[in-house]
């Protein structure tokens, strides 16, 4: 019960206000309310939902602390027809291609909260250390949640790099408000180009935005999708299922390379509309007509009921039932660097 007023108290003492004067509008925002909205839901879980899930929910036990097996082995080189992803933690990832180094949502910080002494704790630490990071060029970064914008974690990226931010809309005034001026709004299919060869879209999700109660949905959320040389990876974000995953494919008409969340879903009555669970990420999964998928947001921050590898476990079980070959969809160990080449 003392978790519990912790979180809430918490929640209610992290009041941001985010500034959407600017925003047009779209299918997928109110000019009444100044929020967002899922287009594909009648009705998203509220506060009190929330609170009924927090006092009645039952954790699967995880483990204090794992430690890591794999190390990075990041490339000294990579040819216009490769790419490399080092898997750091929970939904940060070190993706590399050649002459650009990307992170996605990255995550350094000991809590996923807005204070020190609460909140969800790491369980592992991240599989490749800050101070081993190459230099930064593009820092992508989904929604505004604690476990996908952690503000230290973007300050530090941004006083030894000075990247590339790329946020949702209504999320650029938090990054301001903390010194980081390099910053780039995005809207729903909004694109934003490195250079000719390298374009990255911001595509949809269905989710929500929050960092207290009172500025919900007060700004985007969503995916990406990173077009170098004529390929494409596509950057998951945190999401419940829709049909935004088919939108996304025939509005790209392939998908090399997907990365795609497979943890947080229980329990179903909550977590369904904003988190897929394995089952779903298979689907996902199908409907990119991705021809490689890695899963994600899973594993060093326990954020809802599962045990902490459940996801990868109940993955297994989705990719038999659908007939998924084994290397077709799978997932890093913390810490492990792939190689891909696009086009085999």
């Amino acid at each position: 019960m003392i978790r519990i007023i912790l979180f809430a108290l918490f929640l209610i003492s992290s009041v941001v206000s985010a500034q959407n004067e600017r925003y047009i509008g779209g299918d997928h925002y109110n000019p009444q309310t100044g929020k967002f909205f899922n287009p594909s839901l009648k009705k998203d879980k509220g506060f009190f939902d929330l609170m009924k899930w927090l006092i009645g929910r039952d954790m699967a036990k995880w483990p204090t602390w794992v430690e890591n097996e794999a190390s990075p082995n990041l490339p000294t080189s990579l040819s216009n027809s490769q790419m490399a992803v080092t898997f750091i933690n929970h939904s940060s990832f070190l993706i590399q291609f050649n002459g650009f180094n990307i992170l996605t949502d990255p995550v350094y910080s000991e809590r996923t909260s807005p204070v020190s002494f609460a909140g969800p704790k790491r369980v592992r630490a991240p599989g490749l250390d800050f101070s081993r990071l190459p230099k930064i060029d593009l820092v992508a970064i989904s929604h505004n949640h604690y476990d996908h914008m952690d503000l230290d974690t973007l300050k530090k990226l941004d006083k030894k790099f000075k990247p590339v931010f790329l946020v949702p809309f209504g999320d650029k005034k938090l990054l301001r408000d903390e010194g980081i001026r390099n910053v780039k709004e995005l809207d729903w299919w909004g694109s934003f180009y490195l250079n000719e060869d390298f374009k990255v879209t911001f595509t949809p999700a269905q989710h929500f935005s929050g960092r207290g109660i009172f500025d919900r949905n007060k700004s985007l959320w969503g995916s990406y999708v990173f077009k170098f040389n004529g390929y494409t990876v596509f950057f998951g974000g945190d999401t419940g299922y829709s049909d935004h995953f088919k939108e996304i494919k025939s509005r790209f008409d392939v998908i090399d390379f997907a990365i795609i969340p497979i943890g947080a879903y229980e329990p179903r009555w909550f977590m369904k509309t904003m988190h897929i669970n394995p089952a779903e990420a298979v689907m996902a999964h199908q409907d990119l007509g991705s021809r490689k998928s890695i899963g994600m947001h899973f594993g060093t921050f326990q954020l809802t009921n599962e045990a902490i590898y459940k996801p990868v476990e109940d993955l297994q079980r989705a990719k038999l039932k659908n007939n998924i070959e084994a290397s077709e969809f799978t997932v890093m160990s913390v810490g492990e660097t792939r190689f891909h080449s696009f086009g085999l």
